[in-house]
């Protein structure tokens, strides 16, 4: 899941923080406004599937570099109209 360290990386980049809200609504699991604790949280086993496939381990955390990169990449992608 996502570190602390990982978050503190977000929270200094003031221009990523609007694509921070994106991505996590983005992952959420379906109707997540129906179930507590009623917070975007993303579908558990997606979130192991994505943490084995970038880091090779699903108990593996963030790395603070990677999630800023890719916040980036994302708002690249999304300006360029490819998102």
């Amino acid at each position: 899941m996502i570190s602390r360290p990982a978050i503190a990386a977000v929270l200094r980049q003031p221009s990523l923080w609007l694509e921070a809200l994106r991505t996590a609504a983005a992952m959420s699991r379906d109707g997540w406004w129906r179930k507590p604790p009623f917070l975007p949280f993303p579908n558990r086993a997606y979130a192991r599937w994505r943490m084995a496939t970038a880091y090779g381990s699903e108990a593996a955390a963030i790395d603070p570099d990677d999630l800023v990169a890719y916040l980036r990449w994302r708002r690249r992608q999304r300006i360029t109209g490819n998102i």
